[in-house]
């Protein structure tokens, strides 16, 4: 799909590919082996299915900027010709025309993602419009000062975890939705045979659009 001139592509799983120029994509994961060549490769954990070597080979190019936490430097490092930089929730960087913003993500009633590692949802802004990829979260604190991001012009998308067992589940994630009111919100971390289905995709946008909200599911490319 198509926003603003900001092309949105969904490569399965919790993984993306945005581009208007310059080329994104977040969490590669089990793609084909004609991935999308990124400039930037931003890595919300280090989690097998997020942080996937193999993945980050097929879309890397001479010279792309691999953004992740801490606790994947050792598997990036592995990966020749990139430029590896190591942020954390709250830091901010500016790549050309796009700002990218990390933002926590983890568990509140589970230990998978614990608050502590320190890992990461990204707010990423290209022109007029600001997307939030949540990463593997549940529904949090933090997720309340996005309330706003759609005001000004922008159109404000957001792509949430869908799955339940290590995220949230389509109920919760509708309800962050409802909180945080994006112009677009789209369902992740399902169908990759991780944890989550189809169902739980298309329950969450039945969810969505009884609370007003456009939701839509995305084919995997």
């Amino acid at each position: 799909m198509e926003i603003k001139g900001i092309k949105i592509e969904y490569l399965g799983h919790s993984g993306f590919h945005f581009s208007n120029g310059k080329s994104i994509v977040v969490d590669p994961y089990n793609l084909s082996n004609q991935g999308p060549k990124a400039d930037l490769v931003l890595i919300t954990h280090s989690h097998f299915d997020h942080c996937s070597i193999k993945d980050i080979e097929l879309v890397k190019k001479e010279g792309t900027v691999v953004v992740i936490p801490a606790d994947a430097q050792s598997k990036i490092t592995r990966i020749s010709g990139v430029d590896m930089q190591i942020i954390e929730p709250g830091d901010e960087l500016t790549f050309g025309n796009v700002k990218v913003t990390a933002v926590p993500a983890y568990n509140v009633n589970k230990d998978f993602h614990p608050k502590r590692e320190g890992w990461m949802g990204f707010i990423i802004k290209l022109g007029g419009v600001i997307i939030y990829h949540a990463g593997d979260s549940d529904k949090i604190p933090e997720m309340r000062n996005l309330t706003g991001y759609g005001k000004h012009g922008n159109e404000f998308v957001a792509l949430l975890p869908v799955s339940g067992k290590y995220v949230m589940d389509a109920e919760e994630a509708a309800e962050v939705a409802s909180i945080i009111s994006p112009d677009l919100v789209i369902p992740m971390h399902y169908g990759a045979g991780v944890a989550g289905t189809r169902e739980d995709a298309e329950k969450f946008v039945k969810l969505c659009k009884e609370k007003g909200l456009k939701a839509e599911i995305l084919d995997k490319i």
